[in-house]
């Protein structure tokens, strides 16, 4: 579903990814690992059409999308959580997740039960579906804005960080969503700090060091690297 071959990321003078390439079959839970730093979140980005790569190329489901807008993105099936975990505060949970479906607004029937998709996956949004979404807690606001990605339909979700901040009991729940997504027929590419309880659920995994590929393989495979806490420090 998803290709990419030997981007160069940049902001400004500065490199945040030098030669990344990887791939994300249909229906793979893909995770990218390493360091803060590592080019994880820049990769994500590029996929998502916020940064353009300045070298090498990007392809989804055979096309060349490297240099189309998010919102082109979006309507070709692309979704991204950002790890910035943005709700829009004044707006209630429903309208929260309106907003998310706008690309599809006009079909209605097939919004309405997205909508209801996410109330049986996320029953705790059902139930506050009239709260602002500011006074959510943390993870609330992640089930929320994991949902409201959902709702444009996605073929590909793209997940920065989403236990970032989280207590262990709330990141168990989400891990466990991440998981229902992925059987629902999604095709996720997760980038994640807690290694450990990401190569669990993964197909496979890439570890990023220093804006490279510094590892690749399933969780077995890579635990088996003898080099790996180098390559995960970019030592």
């Amino acid at each position: 579903m998803l290709e990419i071959k030997g981007i160069e990321l940049r902001y400004g003078a500065v490199k945040a990814v030098r030669d990344v390439s990887l791939r994300v079959e249909k229906g793979e839970l893909v995770t990218l690992l390493g360091a803060n730093g590592a080019g994880k979140s820049s990769t994500l980005k590029s996929i998502a059409g916020v940064l353009k790569p300045a070298r090498g190329t990007i392809t989804l489901n055979g096309e060349n999308i490297s240099s189309l807008s998010p919102e082109q993105l979006v309507r070709r099936g692309v979704a991204m959580v950002p790890e910035t975990r943005d709700v829009f505060p004044d707006l209630t949970v429903d309208e929260n997740l309106q907003l998310g479906a706008f690309s599809r607004r006009f079909d209605t029937k097939a919004v309405a039960a997205t909508r209801q998709q996410m109330f049986e996956l996320f029953p705790l949004l059902a139930e506050r579906v009239k709260q602002p979404a500011g006074t959510l807690s943390g993870g609330q606001q992640q089930q929320l804005v994991i949902a409201r990605a959902m709702m444009s339909n996605p073929s590909l979700l793209l997940l920065d960080e989403p236990s970032l901040g989280l207590a262990p009991v709330i990141v168990d729940k989400i891990f466990e969503m991440i998981v229902a997504l992925r059987k629902s027929g999604v095709t996720i590419l997760l980038v994640e700090q807690n290694a450990t309880k990401a190569m669990k659920i993964s197909d496979r995994n890439y570890v990023l060091s220093l804006g490279r590929v510094a590892a690749e393989g399933t969780a077995a495979e890579i635990a088996e690297r003898s080099d790996l806490k180098s390559i995960y420090l970019g030592s």
